[in-house]
């Protein structure tokens, strides 16, 4: 007698079709190679002469709140056909024109990478369920460990959720080292302090209120014009803290920041530590912890002949390159160093790794394996035992080792120094404009940032003014307005497919007396497709926004 199937059984064959096959079927690979590249083609279909693809649309949040769960199953080609669909309005990171943000257009192989990871699930808490990934984790930390000038033998590192994740990480080794690893089972028993400076990113306020540290107990040190931690400021805010018995955990250093590129003085820093520390006999010297998610590839040029100067980069770009080379390479007297591939490493988010010089650190981290009974029955990499995440995919550690032996330091100097050059030509051409100034002048990284002023206003004297006289406050809400308006012309004129998206910060830095916040346009270049043409766009767009806010006042 034949068993009926069960009511079911004919839609799992359907189902099955979802999946990538298990084993070699020639039928169902061809069809996951066509899906894939069905959606390609669409996404393709999307692109033009802006910088975006499609067109921007304004999303109707409030329509989306009322959905609810399908009944039934659909197709894979009708979810491709949504999922590009999704995907309209996305900036397009490698156009020559996408000049925004930190964000650059990954490779290749990093996205390759993703794909292996999204294909075969990689979970990175022990090696018996991705042993290779396991594997280009620990090349990957060997490599940027003896880039930093750690000692490989004794450095370690985990790739964690973002660069927020990289801060947390090293204040949560500070804190264990400071506790003798008590804060992990007994909490946060005291006030501890972190200092980091006024530019610093604001994570450094999520990390210190999520480990319950509490961002009252963050000390924020003012920076110089050059966005740098004030080395004065930082010592008498150390002296205060120490004259009154108070307990400095940490200090964040941020080696390039969001902004404007901005580096902090590590080796002096070190130093004054080092000093304090002995002076007023510390049981225990600050966690030194280098925010370095931009700023950390600069370190390939440690070996460039800049006298030679082989790839034939321009004097400017030779003189920035060597300057900001100066302030990262002391890298290696952080205590931990946080590193974004997702940002100057050319990977897709999320890419993040947490390196600390010594790898016992971890121990203070660690949970007793017993409390895991259902893991590491085989196995010898287990950084589950002490990693915040249960979960945590190898796709980060898989791109950025792919990027790391694809690029090697030939390419990243290749694509950094190219990025720094079309932004030295920025710089040229804005420089020679009586009604622009640009504010970063001194940090010389890939990002641009200026205001522009109207017709019979003094641009470098006006700048002056509103950076260090309360008395032309008004004036500077009035030209931060008007450049608001320059902004808001030009990211118009890109969203058509006739300019540079450049984007804005509502502070760059503040004034003097620190009451108000100076505006600024921003152009971050990170694609290796901008050329000189797209640099003279920036200015061309910006002196006809001037033109037509102008002609718009006259009526």
């Amino acid at each position: 007698m034949t068993t009926a199937p069960p009511p079911y059984s004919a839609l799992l064959e359907i189902l099955k079709t979802y999946f990538p096959s298990p084993v070699s079927d020639p039928i169902m690979d061809g069809y996951f190679v066509h899906t894939v590249s069905g959606f390609l083609d669409r996404i393709d279909a999307l692109k033009s002469a802006a910088p975006m693809l499609g067109r921007t649309r304004e999303a109707d949040y409030g329509a989306h709140h009322d959905l609810v769960m399908p009944e039934a199953m659909t197709s894979v080609e009708a979810i491709t056909a949504l999922l590009a669909d999704y995907c309209r309005g996305m900036t397009v990171w490698a156009h020559p024109n996408a000049q925004a943000n930190v964000i650059p257009p990954p490779t290749i192989p990093s996205i390759t990478a993703y794909i292996a990871a999204a294909l075969y699930n990689p979970n990175l808490i022990w090696d018996e369920y991705s042993a290779g990934f396991a594997e280009a984790e620990i090349e990957a930390v060997a490599m940027l460990a003896s880039l930093l000038g750690y000692n490989p033998a004794q450095a370690g590192g985990v790739f964690t959720f973002g660069g927020t994740g990289t801060i947390l990480y090293g204040l949560k080794v500070a804190l264990e080292r400071l506790t003798g690893g008590r804060a992990m089972t007994e909490g946060v028993r005291r006030d501890y302090k972190v200092l980091a400076s006024d530019s610093s990113h604001y994570a450094r306020l999520n990390v210190t209120g999520w480990l319950g540290l509490g961002s009252n107990n963050l000390v924020t040190v003012p920076t110089t014009p050059h966005n740098e931690i004030s080395l004065p400021h930082l010592e008498a805010t150390l002296r205060d803290l120490f004259d009154r018995g108070e307990t400095v955990m940490a200090i964040v250093l941020t080696m390039g920041t969001t902004d404007a590129f901005g580096i902090d003085d590590l080796a002096a820093i070190a130093a004054l530590r080092d000093r304090l520390v002995a002076e007023y006999r510390l049981p225990f010297a600050p966690h030194l912890h280098a925010d370095a998610v931009i700023g950390w590839p600069w370190l390939v040029f440690r070996d460039y002949d800049f006298i030679l100067n082989p790839l034939g980069f321009q004097t400017r770009t030779l003189r920035s390159l060597k300057d900001s080379l100066e302030r990262i390479a002391p890298l290696h007297l952080a205590d931990s160093v946080g590193i974004d591939f997702h940002k100057t490493g050319y990977t897709p988010y999320v890419s993040s790794l947490f390196l600390t010089r010594h790898r016992a650190d971890f121990g203070l981290l660690s949970r007793d394996q017993a409390q895991m009974p259902y893991l590491y029955q085989f196995g010898h990499y287990r950084p589950g035992l002490f990693t915040l995440e249960c979960s945590r995919s190898g796709a980060g550690a898989l791109a950025a080792l792919a990027n790391l032996k694809l690029l090697g330091k030939e390419g990243y100097r290749v694509i950094l120094g190219h990025t720094v050059e079309m932004s030295e030509i920025l710089r040229e051409r804005l420089e020679t404009l009586d009604c622009a100034v640009v504010l970063n002048d001194y940090n010389l990284g890939p990002v641009t940032l200026f205001r522009v002023y109207p017709e019979g206003v003094d641009a470098a004297a006006a700048y002056e003014r509103e950076t260090n006289d309360p008395t032309y406050r008004t004036e500077l809400q009035r030209h931060t307005a008007y450049n608001r308006r320059v902004f808001d012309w030009t990211h118009a004129q890109a969203m058509k497919g006739e300019g540079v998206l450049l984007s804005w910060t509502d502070a760059y830095r503040h004034t003097a007396d620190a009451e108000a916040p100076i505006a600024a346009l921003k152009s971050f270049v990170m694609s290796p497709w901008t050329d000189r043409q797209a640099m003279d766009t920036v200015v061309r767009q910006v002196l006809e926004a001037r033109r037509r806010i102008a002609a718009d006042d006259q009526v």
